[in-house]
């Protein structure tokens, strides 16, 4: 039988319970413990290679590159997920295999993929567009349903609507190439919890858009007689407290330096001895100083570490470490807006050395009310749902 798997960001287990919908879309759904940390590409690589971030290498959504001595983010090579993939019986017995708004695909053993791929031009700003495979379907696909509108699948203009076109091109691409197995992402609940907070009537608006979503997934799959099946990455919870900002502390006490340039303040990881790569309520501490580095920012009382088990098996070149409950960490190293470096008022997903939340606004000016990380209860159709 043919089988889709939907993951569906921010899908909670205590999102559901508090909007009493433990059954949507003809699913039932059960809690499920999530990945830690729980964030988008971990737990992408987790439900693609059954293994833990110890073995498949993902740690955030961002990587540090020793030979480079640089973190980069949201890279689309498959060969950052290490380890044999979920699929690969299927295909190695005839089988054919799909991913669609995955990241980390580019390059992946599957036989079709979509993926958002924009071009950034060489004057400022994007060429929207899509990676697919085979690489003649985007221009198909974008002559049937127009350009995918990638300005709503993050930044400002952002919006949970975006899920539709999803689902169009997921359904374009598998009517022209039809796979046996199947995986989606919609990241359709991500952006309002974010911006305006959990529970607030724009994440109650968006949490009724996933349902109709699903709806009509469950149609296609029906129609196809496709197995379906939906899980949750993380929950998103309510911040209530300002930022966290290691690096900022990292840089007062000489572990963490900076180079201007045109008055601007970058980061000079070459001569740097502890750097905090920060992702949402994550951040992880590299460096040849990074355990006097965790030492300095746990003194701070604005972090702890993470629980044992989430801290084991231990990995190896850096110490992981959690804000406090209720507040984030921010990749800034600057307190004053002027040395702020030419991107940080900009969408530029790419050359920030973390994640930045604040994307969700205009220029960088507004205040999230929503983040993730931490371990969780995801929510999870029950088998043969």
């Amino acid at each position: 039988m043919k089988k889709l798997t939907v993951v569906a960001a921010g899908l909670g287990w205590k999102l559901l319970e508090r909007r009493k919908a433990t059954e949507m879309a003809g699913l039932r759904f059960r809690p499920e413990k999530s990945v830690f940390p729980a964030v988008t590409c971990v737990a992408q690589a987790t439900l693609r290679t059954g293994l833990p971030p110890s073995e498949h290498g993902m740690m955030t959504n961002g990587c540090w590159f020793d030979d480079l001595v640089r973190p980069m983010f949201w890279e689309q090579s498959a060969r950052l997920v290490k380890g044999r993939r979920v699929w690969a019986d299927r295909r190695a017995s005839g089988g054919t295999v799909g991913l669609f708004f995955f990241q980390q695909s580019m390059g992946e053993e599957a036989d079709a993929i979509v993926t958002p791929a924009p071009i950034h031009k060489h004057g400022g700003g994007m060429v929207m567009s899509c990676y697919t495979k085979p690489t003649d379907a985007a221009s198909a696909i974008e002559r049937r349903l127009g350009r995918f509108p990638l300005w709503r699948y993050w930044g400002p203009l952002s919006s949970a609507k975006v899920g539709r076109r999803c689902i169009d091109w997921f359904e374009a691409m598998t009517d022209e190439t039809d796979v046996d197995e199947a995986y989606l992402y919609l990241p359709t609940l991500d952006y309002k919890a974010q911006r305006n907070g959990p529970d607030s009537p724009q994440d109650v608006a968006a949490f009724a858009e996933l349902r109709r979503q699903l709806e009509r997934i469950a149609d296609i799959c029906q129609r196809r007689g496709c197995e379906l099946s939906v899980t949750g990455d993380y929950e998103i919870t309510p911040v209530t407290a300002a930022p966290f900002r290691p690096n900022v502390v990292l840089r007062r006490e000489g572990l963490f330096r900076t180079r201007t340039v045109g008055g601007m303040s970058y980061p000079d990881f070459h001569q740097s001895t502890a750097f905090a790569l920060c992702d949402h309520e994550v951040c992880i501490v590299y460096g040849e100083r990074r355990e006097e580095a965790a030492k300095i920012l746990l003194a701070t009382g604005l972090c702890e570490r993470p629980s044992d088990a989430d801290r084991e098996p231990p990995n190896a070149g850096c110490e992981i470490l959690l804000a406090k409950p209720g507040s984030w960490c921010e990749y800034k190293w600057w307190t004053d807006n002027r040395e702020a470096p030419d991107y940080a008022s900009h969408v530029d997903i790419h050359n920030k050395p973390g994640f930045d939340p604040t994307e969700l606004f205009f220029f960088g000016r507004g205040i999230v009310k929503g983040t993730h990380g931490r371990r969780c209860a995801v929510a999870t159709t029950e088998d043969n749902a």
